[in-house]
């Protein structure tokens, strides 16, 4: 799939549309998902033009690369999140419902989780 800069991340990273930070370095910007579905729901995004972590990790740099999940991982300490543990999830391709056409990583925190998905006995 062709990358299209105009989805909605491609744009927030140009500065055309407002979010809300909770940090920002040369690989990532991350912020508030503006439908939480946990106490502390932020997603992660790369800055570059990749549609998910397959396109990522093919084009990039092996740099990049750990720079981005380095962003992860801090932004997930910065939250205050790292002690009591917290989900990272990137839904990519339609079989996962990516909503969004940037790859991205939600980190969900800030309560018990419970399991990730239910068992199909």
């Amino acid at each position: 799939m062709a990358y299209d800069d105009s989805n909605i991340f491609a744009r927030m990273l140009r500065g055309e549309v407002p979010c809300r930070a909770v940090y920002e370095d040369d690989y990532a910007l991350a912020f508030h998902d503006i439908r939480p579905l946990a106490p502390v729901h932020v997603l992660v995004i790369p800055k570059g033009p990749y549609v998910s972590l397959d396109d990522m990790t093919m084009s990039a740099s092996t740099e990049f690369v750990g720079g981005f999940f380095n962003a992860v991982a801090e932004t997930a300490r910065s939250l205050g999140l790292a002690e009591d543990g917290y989900r990272v999830l990137a839904n990519i391709g339609a079989d996962a419902h990516q909503e969004v056409m940037h790859f991205h990583i939600h980190i969900f925190g800030g309560q018990p989780l419970g399991p990730m998905l239910s068992r199909r006995d």
